[in-house]
């Protein structure tokens, strides 16, 4: 049977003689290496994709306006109006309709994990669909059962893709947006960072306004530690119970 034809014998079966015998020198055979060693120095390779750039590091990120704030409309719609808020911020827009926060709400109370009251409003799944829906197709449920992994995580997610993170704060009863950071070092490029301050905005502000709890006037800045009292998601018997939550774009 013949061997397979391969380029290691390709040259070797052409100038196999009829009589079985070799010649001592196959004149082909150099110059059909010489011209596929040249073949293959002339094409061209194709660059390994380049990422997207990011913006400039300066220290921290924002994606706050005056104009991007809402209310909520009601006492339940907090992530209704959290999505309202994140897509202004996201598409650079002022939209504040009380219609448009009634129709968030209604679908993410279809995509609800857990079937809910109505006095429960919508869990993070639920979120997670309508800031999908709405804002960016990325936007998933991420949970951590250490509140400075969840930090780093989310600060990390803001910094990649310049897209607010969404907090379950108040043990889940509750919806804040992570809408600002400053930190020691670039948490796209280096895992060495100290987060030093967020800003955070709670759609509660002007229908229950606070100097501290909530809502506190949109884009407040905390520590870390100041935050930590705030961002925790328990004792609701859900998946994400003892956890902290949040609904971030997750990097691509």
């Amino acid at each position: 049977m013949d061997r397979p034809l391969t380029l290691a014998n390709l040259g070797a079966r052409a100038h196999h003689r009829l009589d079985g015998t070799w010649p001592r020198r196959s004149p082909l055979l150099p110059r059909l290496l010489i011209l596929l060693l040249a073949l293959a120095g002339s094409i061209a390779v194709a660059p390994a994709p380049v990422a997207a750039a990011l913006p400039p590091w300066h220290g921290g990120v924002s994606t706050w306006r005056p104009d991007v704030f809402t209310t909520q409309g009601t006492w339940l719609w907090c992530t209704a109006a959290d999505v309202q808020i994140m897509r202004n911020m996201t598409y650079r827009i002022a939209e504040h309709s009380r219609s448009n926060q009634q129709r968030y709400y209604d679908y993410m109370r279809t995509q609800n994990r857990y079937r809910l009251p109505a006095s429960d409003g919508v869990d993070p799944q639920g979120w997670a669909a309508g800031l999908r829906n709405w804002v960016d197709k990325r936007y998933k449920p991420v949970s951590h059962t250490s509140f400075d992994s969840a930090l780093r995580s989310a600060v990390r997610s803001l910094r990649r893709t310049s897209r607010p993170v969404g907090l379950l704060v108040a043990r889940g009863g509750h919806a804040w947006v992570l809408n600002g950071f400053t930190a020691t070092a670039d948490p796209a490029v280096t895992d060495s960072f100290t987060v030093t301050s967020v800003n955070v905005t709670g759609p509660l502000w002007g229908l229950q306004s606070r100097t501290w709890g909530y809502d506190m006037r949109p884009n407040t800045r905390l520590t870390p530690a100041q935050l930590r009292t705030f961002w925790h998601y328990a004792p609701i018997r859900m998946t994400w119970e003892g956890r902290i939550v949040q609904v971030q774009a997750v990097p691509g």
